[in-house]
């Protein structure tokens, strides 16, 4: 999936390592404390503590979600070459959190209720011990009033996560998101994945 960040405006400098040999068996430490992290990951963006999930970005990361599109197999592809509805780094992710913040965060005011739903969480090494490569489905219930239906989004995430031997643990360096549909049915992507 580092070709999609390779491709991206944003991606050229992203973390490039890639997984290596067979998942890992889920008794793994590395296994167990990758889907404990992805656990508590969520928690924090059902709760829209944005600003504690920042904390949880390395400096480098690259977080995208390519638009899909639908095309015959012979194609080759199954991303609209050079769009994304998310293609940020640090400093962008940054700049959208602090927007909630301010009177001008329409989108999010009332804020959504979310629900991520994480599941068929795969790990595997690197050839680099401090990084683990984690594959997950996620599932997002957003519901936003009392008149409007609720929004599903199905995804498949691959995630590289980094041991920075701060005391802080693990964190993202890039995440690529891929939606399972091409059409998106939700009023506007003001959250995150």
């Amino acid at each position: 999936m580092t070709t999609h960040s390779r491709r991206s405006r944003l991606g050229g400098d992203a973390p490039a390592l890639q997984r290596t040999g067979r998942t890992l068996p889920f008794s793994d430490e590395r296994h167990l404390l990758a889907h404990q992290w992805l656990v508590d990951e969520s928690y924090l963006l059902d709760a829209q503590d944005y600003e504690s999930w920042l904390d949880l970005l390395t400096d480098d990361v690259h977080y995208l979600m390519p638009v899909r599109v639908t095309t015959a197999r012979a194609a080759g592809f199954d991303c609209s070459p050079g769009m994304a509805h998310f293609d940020e780094d640090k400093y962008s992710l940054g700049r959208r959190v602090a927007r909630f913040q301010t009177e001008h965060a329409w989108t999010e005011d009332p804020p959504s209720r979310l629900r991520h739903h994480i599941t068929n969480v795969r790990t595997f090494a690197t050839e680099d011990p401090g990084h683990l490569v984690v594959e997950s489905a996620v599932l997002l219930y957003r519901s936003r009033g009392d008149v409007r239906e609720a929004a599903l989004i199905s995804a498949g995430r691959e995630d590289l996560l980094r041991n920075e031997g701060d005391g802080a643990g693990w964190r993202l360096a890039r995440r690529t998101i891929l939606a399972d549909d091409a059409v998106l049915r939700t009023q506007n992507l003001a959250i995150f994945l």
